[in-house]
């Protein structure tokens, strides 16, 4: 008498807001496949605005285990995230565990699962700043070495590997699943609504995100961040979701001081994009949103001194600069005007499959395809 083969596990891991937005093409993507899936939120980003939201907008299935590590130091918050998840982990014995980016609970699902056997893919493998200061550059490194799977979002990251010694037949350049899910949702942006919402009566607006530790997290910083930001406001009206670890600081630096500066909470996915959309550039440190500006044709200018998304400016609207740079290249950038609809250049695979690309790379590892 023969035996069905039972279907795999995959466990997808997520975190932080980044995450999700991420995830949800590689699940969807997995659901055309023989496998059964987990969704395990590590509850790093605990707050509604930051990840509850995302389940609702993105359609994401709520999550099936949600650890709520909460916020703190980074040795504990990683370290709270191992505990539950190799909890959850030794219980559900996967087939695979699913990572993505690189936050906190990135390097703890990778830790965790490769000490217990389980192969690991990291969704967004690759990327690098050069810059060992930026604890997300640290989560990248250490992932990428434990990681069986590397999944990657465009060449430079796929270099990046090599350059590190990285066997290439781990390597998948499979596009970014983080735009799969903004151009799923690109129609239902709408930026009148969410100025209208806000009470920004502008025609024309800087949108605004700040958070990183280099910006933010020392008085002297925050006090850098806020006269760069006073100066840009002088020329246009400032709009900036905060993130709940950067409002203290800023606040205090006097950021809110000048009435054209609009500190205001953290947005849902939907409501953040449209922001971006209706602005005539974006002052930033993220990441992401070098990406989405990138795909939305929108100026970008990062507030930092690397980038671990360089292609967002080789094939993109992004440009780093400096505090002191700020005002005269928001100046610059508001006198050229926005540029001209489909005229900005967009890497390669960013073009919606990325979810579907993922998906058939893990079948094959689980030897489904």
């Amino acid at each position: 008498m023969s035996t069905s083969r039972p279907r795999p596990l995959v466990v997808h891991v997520t975190g932080a807001r980044p995450n999700f937005p991420k995830a949800a093409p590689v699940i969807e993507g997995l659901g055309a496949h023989d496998v059964d899936q987990l969704l395990v939120h590590t509850g790093q980003h605990y707050d509604d605005r930051m990840s509850t939201v995302f389940f609702t907008e993105l359609g994401l299935p709520r999550p099936d285990v949600d650890l709520g590590v909460g916020s703190g130091p980074h040795g504990a918050q990683t370290a709270a995230a191992m505990v539950g998840l190799e909890q959850v982990l030794t219980q559900r014995r996967p087939d695979l565990v699913v990572v993505y980016g690189d936050v906190n609970s990135t390097v703890a699902a990778a830790l965790v699962a490769t000490k217990l056997h389980v192969p690991v893919a990291h969704v967004e493998a690759g990327l690098r700043s050069f810059d060992r200061r930026m604890p997300e550059e640290i989560n990248r490194m250490v992932t990428d070495r434990i990681s069986d799977l590397l999944l990657v979002t465009c060449q430079d990251a796929a270099d990046n590997l090599a350059a590190e010694g990285v066997d290439a037949a781990a390597v998948h350049l499979v596009g970014n699943p983080m735009i799969d899910t903004l151009l799923r949702h690109r129609h239902r942006l709408d930026p009148a609504r969410v100025a209208d919402a806000i009470g920004l009566d502008a025609s024309s607006y800087v949108a605004a995100t700040l958070h990183r530790p280099g910006n933010v997290d020392e008085e002297a910083y925050a006090r850098t961040v806020v006269a760069s930001l006073h100066a840009v406001a002088d020329q246009c009206p400032v709009v900036l979701p905060l993130h709940p670890r950067s409002r203290p600081k800023l606040a205090a630096a006097g950021l809110t001081d000048h009435p054209a500066v609009r500190a205001v909470d953290p947005l849902g996915y939907l409501d953040f994009l449209s922001l971006v959309q209706g602005s005539a550039v974006v002052v930033t440190d993220s990441g992401g949103v070098q990406e989405e500006t990138t795909v939305l044709g929108v100026p970008c200018l990062t507030l930092r001194p690397n980038t671990e998304r360089p292609v967002t400016i080789t094939h993109g609207t992004n440009t780093l600069t400096t505090h002191d740079e700020l005002p005269a290249a928001v100046a610059g950038t508001l006198a050229a005007g926005r540029p001209a609809p489909g005229s900005t250049p967009v890497p390669p695979l960013w073009d919606g499959q990325a979810g579907p690309r993922i998906a058939a790379v893990l079948a094959r590892s689980l030897e489904l395809a």
